[in-house]
């Protein structure tokens, strides 16, 4: 039962941590629009949760980008590079359009996230009450 309760809250955990981790990666985009030559990067982000839950049954978490740490819980994404929609004079491959969105949809998923640990913890606490009867 205990560990029903901890493999939920791990797996969310491991979603919410690489959640942060692409905001960071798409606040830095952003941040980098205007510089000469910078590099838009991400990377796929059910490939890497897979990775990061062990729950690799196909076999293709590395295929799709991600590369496996020791103990299956431990992966770490790897960063692909953006392509770019259209050529810019100084290679610099940010889509601000592109960013704008990723970002917005990766904080919506982020404050989801957080709503569904909030509201399982709720249910376990309410759960774990006694109510008494008179």
């Amino acid at each position: 039962m205990i560990n029903r309760l901890t493999d939920s809250l791990e797996f969310h955990t491991q979603a919410l941590s690489l959640r942060a981790e692409r905001q960071r990666l798409i606040a830095s985009n952003i941040a980098n629009a205007d510089t000469p030559g910078f590099q838009a990067r991400d990377f796929d982000f059910a490939a890497a949760l897979r990775a990061a839950s062990g729950n690799n049954a196909l076999g293709d978490g590395i295929a799709q980008g991600v590369m496996a740490g020791s103990g299956g819980g431990n992966a770490s994404p790897v960063l692909r590079y953006a392509i770019p929609s259209q050529t810019n004079l100084d290679n610099n491959t940010v889509d601000m359009d592109r960013e704008r969105s990723a970002f917005v949809d990766n904080s919506v998923k982020y404050e989801s996230t957080l709503r569904f640990i909030n509201a399982s913890v709720r249910t376990t606490l309410d759960a774990m009450k006694s109510y008494h009867q008179a």
